[in-house]
């Protein structure tokens, strides 16, 4: 989807002081696509225009308030101490701006979303929500950004996508979480392997067995790390993998036990593929929750999808 282009229309917000500001939308765009690319030229081609009119509005933005947003470095500008701080207002204004231009063209929320979702949610769970969401946003373009847990975070902070939907608690000031729904992890085995008949492990079989886990800082593995403390220096890690399907092929070949999500899970073991393992008074459970930018302006599209998700979850 190409970015709208705003008018170059010079703003008259009045601060109390009664000096008019003299920014235009179209310089908080350019600025935060450097801001995104680090480079002028990369961000000139993503807005469509030449490398010396993205430079020059950046410049006179600088200028006109006498501040420098980056440190400039070669051909690379990163944003220093400022620059980090007025990306988010720029950030939370444009989308404002966007939404209300949206409104004046559509009268309606057109709908378009960023989905930033961990690898367990996006490939098992966010897909299921689209015919919903569409349903009721017919026009609308959604994207759906797959990462584990921190790159999903990281995104929601950086304004890269919407909301984010992760495995697990997270902690930053500018990030706000939502509980969603509760999940449990399951310990499981091939169907030929010699722990399917036994069933429940104990720490003997958790300490001798070959591990096949996620990678360490996706929710799963955190949830797994936790549920497991006191064992894990003992636990033999045999293999990490980032996907899902990797470590389940992994497991029913033989290769050792894993730990992943029920809901990746529960096809596998309806069909006889895989074998759930118990292991007693280990809590293996843990909640999703969507993640917000706190500064970012509060869209319907984000409420509608996260009821949808709602709605959908209690019907499965």
């Amino acid at each position: 989807m190409l970015l709208p282009v705003f008018p170059v229309i010079r703003y008259a917000f009045y601060r109390p002081r009664g000096q008019p500001m003299k920014y235009t939308l179209r310089q908080l765009q350019i600025f935060l696509e450097v801001a995104k690319h680090q480079n002028i030229s990369r961000a000139a081609q993503s807005l469509h225009m030449s490398q010396s009119a993205a430079s020059e509005a950046l410049l006179n933005l600088e200028h006109t308030y006498q501040v420098n947003l980056f440190d400039r470095v070669s051909n690379k500008l990163a944003l220093n101490a400022i620059g980090h701080t007025l990306r988010k207002e720029a950030e939370s204004l444009l989308t404002h701006c966007q939404s209300f231009e949206e409104k004046l063209l559509d009268h309606t929320d057109v709908g378009h979303l960023k989905v930033g979702a961990s690898f367990t949610i996006g490939n098992h769970l966010a897909t299921r929500y689209l015919a919903g969401y569409l349903a009721h946003y017919p026009e609308a373009e959604v994207a759906l950004h797959i990462a584990n847990t921190p790159d999903v975070v990281a995104q929601v902070l950086n304004f890269d996508v919407d909301i984010g939907m992760i495995e697990g608690e997270a902690h930053h000031r500018e990030l706000q979480l939502i509980p969603w729904r509760e999940d449990e992890l399951i310990v499981f085995c091939a169907a030929d392997h010699p722990l399917a008949k036994k069933k429940t492990l104990t720490n003997k079989d958790i300490k001798a067995a070959p591990w096949i886990l996620r990678e360490a800082d996706s929710g799963a593995r955190r949830t797994f790390d936790r549920a497991l403390a006191g064992l894990l220096p003992d636990i033999n890690i045999y293999l990490e993998f980032k996907h899902n399907e990797a470590i389940k092929n992994a497991v029913e070949s033989g290769l050792g036990i894993g730990c992943l999500s029920r809901i990746v899970l529960q096809k596998n073991i309806d069909n006889g593929d895989l074998v759930p393992l118990t292991l007693p008074r280990r809590n293996m459970r843990r909640t999703f929750y969507f993640a917000l930018q706190k500064k970012r302006y509060r869209v319907e599209s984000v409420a509608y999808w996260m009821q949808t998700c709602r709605d959908m979850d209690r019907c499965i």
